[in-house]
C-alpha cells in the first residue's frame, strides 16, 4: 500500500513538472522580438512599389535593427509625409488674384519621431461652378 501511494505521488510530481515546462514554452513563443533597448530611431515608411501602398520602415537602437510593416495611403498628401498628422481648418475664401483657396493645418501627432512642420498650408483651385440656391425650390403658387 505504501508503494502504491509513493507511485501515485511520483506520477503527480511528473505531471506537475510536465505542465510547468509546457507553460514555459508557450510564454517563450508568445514573446515576439522583445528588445531591452528603449531609444529606437525609426526611418520613413518606404513603399514596396511606386510611391504608396504597403512597405516597411527600418529602426535602429544601439547595435540592433528591425523592420516594421507600414502603409502609405495612396491619396495621402505626400508633401507632409505619412507620419505627420494635422488638424485642418475650414477652407478660406477664394482669392480673385490667384484663383486658389487656402487652409492651414496644425500638427496633431508625429509618428515614429518624424520631423514634421508645426503648421502647414494647403491650396487648391477655386471651383469654377457657381452654386445656385434655386435647386429644390418649387415655383410660387398662383393666387
Amino acid at each position: 500500500m505504501q508503494v502504491r501511494g509513493f507511485l501515485l505521488l511520483l506520477l503527480a510530481l511528473i505531471l506537475l513538472a510536465a505542465t510547468a515546462e509546457a507553460g514555459k514554452n508557450k510564454k517563450e513563443k508568445g514573446k515576439k522580438d522583445v528588445s531591452e533597448c528603449e531609444d529606437w530611431r525609426w526611418g520613413p515608411c518606404v513603399p514596396n512599389s511606386k510611391d504608396c501602398g504597403l512597405g516597411y520602415r527600418e529602426g535602429t537602437c544601439k547595435d540592433e535593427s528591425k523592420k516594421l510593416k507600414c502603409k502609405i495611403p495612396c491619396n495621402w498628401k505626400k508633401k507632409f509625409g505619412a507620419d505627420c498628422k494635422y488638424k485642418f481648418e475650414s477652407w478660406g475664401g477664394c482669392s480673385a488674384q490667384t484663383g486658389v483657396k487656402t487652409r492651414s493645418g496644425i500638427l496633431k501627432k508625429a509618428l515614429y519621431n518624424a520631423q514634421c512642420e508645426e503648421i502647414v498650408y494647403v491650396t487648391k483651385p477655386c471651383s469654377s461652378k457657381v452654386k445656385s440656391k434655386s435647386k429644390g425650390q418649387s415655383p410660387p403658387f398662383p393666387s
